[in-house]
This record gives C-alpha cells, structure tokens and sequence, in this order.
C-alpha cells in the first residue's frame, strides 16, 4: 500500500484547463449579445405602442375638446332661438301696427313711435344674428317657405312665384328657425 501512495504522489496527473462558462450557461458571447438584441427590440416595440396609445389619447382629447366647445355653442344658439321665438311675434305685432298706421293719416306720432320700437327691436335681432327670408317676387323654395294657399295667375312667368307673404320667415345664423308663410302663384 505504501508503494501505491508514493506512486500517487509521484505521479501527476495532468492538469486540466477549466473553461470559461458565462451564468447564462453555454451561450458564449453571441448568445449574450442576441439576448440584448431581443430586449432591445421588444423594448422598442413596448416604445412604439405607448408612443401610439398617447398619440391617440391625445387625438381623442382634441376631439372630446371640439365636440364640447361645438356643443356650448350650439347651447348658446339654442338658448338664442328660443328667445327669439318667442319676440317674433312682437315684431309681427309692429309690422301690422305698422301698417295699420301707415294707411291712416291722423296718428303720426304714435306711427313715429311704433316705426322706432320696431326698428330697435329689428336692430337687435340682427346684431344676434337673425335674418329675415326674403319672399316677394322670388321662386318657392320649400326650403324657407310654406305655402298656405294658391293663387291663380294668368302669367306663366309668375307661376311658381310667390304672390304674397303672409308671415315672415326667419333664418338665425344658418338655420331656419321660422318658415315663411306664403301664398304661391299657380
């Protein structure tokens, strides 16, 4: 047994070279370097889709902020029509007052009064955007005028044509919030 001890200790067994090994096993250096490659393209993926999501978000904010300031204003015109609505028939009362008035020669001061009443009352209006349709002499247009009754015209050129109006259409801003009342050539 001795012998077999010294024999060990005189023999040497060669000594083997260790390899290098990375913590991601056998993968070496390319491994590693294609790891980073796949981080650093599904990061920039994870980029592309936030950097979408806030463009879109921002896209549906400015939308949200147009429909609500279009929806204000439609308020505000709303709030306007309805008020308006409700002082044309003054103004119809001033025409015909007007009118009236106008045939006769012994009131002239209350004819003065009520041209200026309706004057201001028209001025204002106007200022808030409110334009009457206008209907003598023009082709119907079922577009701004109701017709409520027929006339019988011996002219071709006039058939078609508005006679007379019986009361006045209004348009505020660009919609028709009365229709004007006439009588049409036929």
């Amino acid at each position: 047994m001795e012998e077999k001890d010294i024999r060990n200790e005189t023999q040497k067994e060669p000594v083997k070279k260790k390899k290098f090994h990375h913590k991601d096993g056998d993968k070496g250096l390319n491994g590693k370097l294609s790891d980073l490659e796949q981080q650093l393209e599904d990061k920039t993926d994870e980029l592309a889709k936030e950097k979408d999501d806030y463009i879109r978000l921002m896209a549906e904010f400015e939308n949200y902020r147009r429909r609500s300031a279009a929806e204000r204003l439609e308020l505000i015109n709303t709030a306007s029509e309805k008020i308006i609505l409700e002082i044309l028939p003054v103004l119809d009362d001033c025409e015909r007052a007007l009118k009236a008035l106008g045939d006769s020669e012994d009131c002239k001061a209350a004819k003065e009064g009520t041209e200026l009443i309706y004057n201001k009352l028209l001025t204002i209006l106007k200022n808030k955007g409110l334009k009457a349709i206008e209907t003598e002499g023009q082709k119907f247009d079922t577009e701004y005028m109701e017709a409520v009754a027929q006339f019988p015209v011996q002219e071709e050129d006039k058939k078609g044509m508005v006679y007379d109006t019986v009361q006045r259409g209004y348009i505020l801003g660009e919609k028709v919030i009365r229709y004007a009342k006439v009588v049409v050539g036929q």
